[in-house]
C-alpha cells in the first residue's frame, strides 16, 4: 500500500487514485522494457515463450496431415520415378517430420518459467531446415526426368510444402526462413539453364509464389504477436478486476464491521448518557422552577436554567445521532399509517409558534384544499417538518416571515415546502450543509446552536419513504426547502358505501 503524505493525513484522505494508477502503469512499463531488453526478439519473455508454444502446438496438430501429404506425394512420384528411389526420399521426409514432432512434444511438457528461449528457437529452426532440405531432395529424383507434367508436379508439390511451412511455423520467422530457403534454392537450381518457355514460366511463377509466402509469413507473425498482446492485456485486466473485487469485498466487510461496532457503541453510550442526563434535566428543572423554595442568590436560578437548557441540547443531539445512525445502517423501521400532511404542518407550526413570536416572526400557511391522506410514518414526517421549520426560525432575522405550503406535485404526489426570508446560503455551501455535521458559514458566524444533523436526517427519512428533497437558496434571497412524497403514497378516495335498501347507481 502506498504511504500517505503528511498533507493527506491532515486532510483525512487516502492516496490519490490517479497517482496510484499512474504509478501502476509506470511499474508495468518498466517491467515490460526490462523483459524486452533481455529478449533476443525485442518482445517480452512471456511473448517469446508463447510464440514457441504456438509453433509447437501447430506442428503437433499438423503432423498427421504432413505425414499423409508426404505419403500421397511419394505415391504420385512413383509414376515417374522408381519406387526404390522414392522410398529413401520419403523416409527422409518422415524422419524430419518426426524430429519436429518429438521436439514439439518435449517443449510442451516443460514448465513455462523454466524453458530456455534461445536454444529452443534455434532447435526448431534447425529442425525446420532439415524438413525443408528433405523436401528439396525431391528435385534430385526428378533432375533427369523430362516426362510431361513432371516439372509442374515437382514445382506444385514444393509450393504446397512452402505454404504449409508458412502456416505452421509463422510464429517463429527464423524457422520459416530455414524451412523455405532450401526449397527456394532447390527450385532455382532445378530450373537453372533451362530456356524453354514452360520452364521459364514455371520458374517465374515459383519465384513469385515464394516471395508471396515470405510476405505472408511476416504478416502472420505480426498477427500472432498482436493476438498474444491482446490476450496478455485481457489477462492483466481480469487480474486487476479480480484484485479490485477482492479489495472491494474486504473493504465492504471492514465497513460492515465498523458500522456494527459504531451501532453497538452508540447504543451503549446512549444508555450510559441518558441515565445521568435524565437526573440532570429533572433536578435542574426543579431548581429552575424553585419547587422547594426560592434561591438565596438569584444567580442560582439562572445557572439552573443554563444547566437545563444545556441538558436538553445534549439530549436532542444524542437523539439526532441515534436517528442518523439507524438511517445510515438501514435499521430505521417505518411504522406507516394514513396521515394528513396539512394536519402535521399545522401541528408543527403550533408547536414552534412561541419560538417564532419571540423573534417577532410571522408564519403563514398555504394549503391546497381537499388533499387526501398519505401512507407514511407519522413520527418521521413530523420530525422532517419540525427540523426544517426550526431551521427556518433559527436563521430568519427579527421580524422575518416564514411560509409553509402543502399541495400537489406535478406527478400526482404531495409536497411540503417551507420558505423563509433569511440571509440565505451561498451556492457553494449547499453541499456542505447537507453533509453530516456540516454547518454553513452563517451558522458559524452567528454561533447558532446546532449539530449539523437536521438536514441529513430530513433527507434520510424522506429517502426511506421514496420521496424527494430539494434545497434552493441564494444570499439575501432566503431559503426554500421542499420535501415530496411519491404518488404511490397518496391514498385514493374511496366511494361511499350505499345505504342498506338502496341500489348502487
Amino acid at each position: 500500500m502506498a504511504e500517505l503524505t503528511a498533507e493527506q493525513v491532515q486532510r483525512g484522505r487516502g492516496p490519490d487514485p490517479t497517482a496510484l494508477a499512474r504509478r501502476k502503469l509506470v511499474t508495468r512499463e518498466v517491467k515490460s522494457v526490462r523483459e524486452r531488453l533481455t529478449s533476443s526478439t525485442g518482445l517480452e519473455r512471456a511473448f517469446d515463450n508463447e510464440l514457441l508454444r504456438v509453433f509447437a502446438e501447430y506442428r503437433m496438430n499438423g503432423s498427421v496431415g504432413t505425414l499423409v501429404l508426404a505419403l500421397a506425394i511419394a505415391a504420385a512420384a512413383c509414376l515417374w520415378v522408381p519406387v526404390y528411389k522414392v522410398t529413401p526420399w520419403v523416409g527422409a521426409v518422415l524422419l524430419a517430420t518426426m524430429i519436429i514432432v518429438v521436439l514439439s512434444r518435449r517443449f510442451l511438457t516443460q514448465a513455462t518459467n523454466e524453458t530456455p528461449i534461445r536454444p529452443w528457437r534455434r532447435a526448431f529452426a534447425i529442425a525446420e531446415g532439415l524438413h525443408g532440405i528433405s523436401w528439396a531432395l525431391m528435385l534430385v529424383l526428378f533432375a533427369q526426368i523430362d516426362a510431361p507434367g513432371a516439372k509442374v508436379f515437382v514445382t506444385t508439390t514444393l509450393l504446397i510444402v512452402s505454404a504449409l511451412t508458412v502456416m505452421l511455423a509463422a510464429s517463429i520467422p527464423m524457422a520459416v526462413y530455414a524451412g523455405i530457403v532450401p526449397i527456394m534454392i532447390g527450385i532455382a537450381a532445378f530450373f537453372w539453364g533451362r530456356t524453354d518457355m514452360d520452364s521459364l514460366t514455371t520458374a517465374v511463377m515459383a519465384a513469385s509464389a515464394q516471395l508471396f509466402f515470405v510476405f505472408l509469413a511476416n504478416r502472420l507473425y505480426v498477427s500472432s504477436v498482436s493476438t498474444i498482446a491482446f490476450r496478455a492485456e485481457k489477462d492483466a485486466l481480469i487480474a486487476e478486476l479480480e484484485t479490485a473485487n477482492a479489495n472491494s469485498d474486504e473493504a465492504r466487510r471492514k465497513a460492515e464491521e465498523a458500522n456494527l461496532a459504531k451501532s453497538r457503541f452508540l447504543a451503549t453510550m446512549s444508555h450510559e448518557l441518558r441515565t445521568p442526563l435524565n437526573a440532570i434535566l429533572g433536578f435542574s428543572e426543579v431548581m429552575k422552577n424553585e419547587v422547594f423554595g426560592g434561591h438565596a442568590n438569584a444567580a442560582y436560578k439562572e445557572y439552573s436554567a443554563d444547566i437545563h437548557g444545556s441538558g436538553q441540547h445534549l439530549l436532542e443531539l444524542i437523539n439526532e445521532i441515534l436517528d442518523l445512525s439507524r438511517i445510515e445502517a438501514g435499521k430505521y423501521e417505518l411504522h406507516e399509517e394514513a396521515l394528513s400532511l396539512a394536519d402535521i404542518a399545522e401541528d408543527c407550526r403550533h408547536m414552534l409558534n412561541l419560538r417564532a413570536k419571540a423573534k417577532s416572526q410571522t408564519i403563514r400557511e398555504a394549503v391546497e384544499p381537499d388533499l387526501p391522506k398519505v401512507w407514511a410514518d407519522e413520527r418521521a414526517i413530523r420530525q422532517v417538518v419540525l427540523n426544517i421549520l426550526s431551521n427556518a426560525i433559527k436563521f430568519t432575522p427579527q421580524g422575518g416571515e416564514i411560509t409553509i405550503k402543502v399541495g400537489w406535485t406535478a406527478n400526482g404526489g404531495q409536497y411540503v415546502s417551507i420558505t423563509d426570508t433569511g440571509p440565505g446560503i451561498p451556492e457553494d455551501e449547499i453541499p456542505i450543509v447537507l453533509q453530516t455535521f456540516g454547518r454553513g458559514s452563517l451558522a458559524i458566524k452567528t454561533a447558532e446552536q446546532g449539530s449539523g444533523l437536521g438536514l441529513p436526517i430530513v433527507k434520510g427519512l424522506i429517502d426511506l419513504h421514496g420521496g424527494g428533497f430539494s434545497l434552493k437558496s441564494k444570499p439575501r434571497a432566503g431559503t426554500e426547502v421542499t420535501v415530496t412524497l411519491p404518488p404511490v403514497r397518496v391514498m385514493d378516495t374511496l366511494a361511499a358505501l350505499p345505504e342498506p335498501g338502496t341500489r348502487a347507481a
